[in-house]
């Protein structure tokens, strides 16, 4: 992407009533609809799902149209990428979906308790090699960011392309006691016509053209944590 439409994206991001971009200093002492999401910007009383690394939001977007009973949040650092998901929603008035400029890291100062049903995790940064490991948005440290927000029960769902990443995110949910609720290292074998399949992000169709097989997991958080 150009600069120049880089910057247009930047300037008409700060039209969209549904994006939240704070800085740091901003945010730390308390975000206004934290615990609020659903009743004060919603205006509803139904579960919040968020994406994680949501890039251009097409799932938050799809899974918005898919379950209009929902709401949806996406959050991603690159504002460039939002762009795409804010403006979709405006063409299209969809009123269930919101995003969220931020790192991740940052992700438990706006949400209370409790507050997130659900977390997606589509086509993130593997980080692949090890020294990276950390980063890789499964992590435990990660994934001690979502325990402060996700309700009891609440699922987290992983698809990817990357097999490294993968098999790292079974070695955390086995090590720290986490229950696997599905997993599926074809999703497109199977005939399955669902959520899964039936939304494509712009990085899972670029790796489909080379044959790569897309990886799908679910799994709900043990309710004590390890250290």
């Amino acid at each position: 992407m150009s600069t120049k439409n880089k910057l247009h994206h930047f300037a008409e991001n700060l039209t969209f009533d549904n994006l939240f971009q704070l800085r740091y200093e901003e945010v730390i002492p308390g975000f206004p609809y934290s615990g609020k999401w659903a009743t004060g910007f919603f205006k509803n009383n139904h579960d919040i799902i968020l994406e994680l690394g949501c890039g251009k939001g097409e799932y938050t977007v799809g899974l918005a149209k898919m379950h209009p009973d929902k709401n949806f949040i996406g959050a991603d650092i690159k504002g460039a990428r939002l762009w795409r998901g804010l403006k979709t929603t405006r063409e299209e008035n969809i009123k269930n979906a919101a995003f969220i400029r931020t790192r991740i890291n940052l992700i438990q100062y706006y949400f209370s308790p409790e507050e997130i049903s659900e977390i997606w995790i589509t086509f993130p940064d593997p980080h692949a090699r090890e020294v990276a490991e950390r980063k890789r948005l499964t992590s435990p440290q990660f994934i001690n960011y979502y325990r402060q927000i996700l309700k009891p029960g609440g699922l987290i769902h992983l698809k990817t392309d990357n097999i490294i990443l993968l098999e790292y995110t079974l070695d955390v949910i086995r090590d720290h006691g986490h229950e696997l609720i599905g997993l599926n290292y074809d999703v497109y074998a199977g005939g399955s016509d669902n959520e899964i399949t039936q939304i494509q992000t712009y990085y899972e169709k670029m790796w489909l053209k080379h044959g790569t097989k897309i990886k799908y997991l679910k799994f709900r958080l043990n309710p004590i944590p390890l250290p």
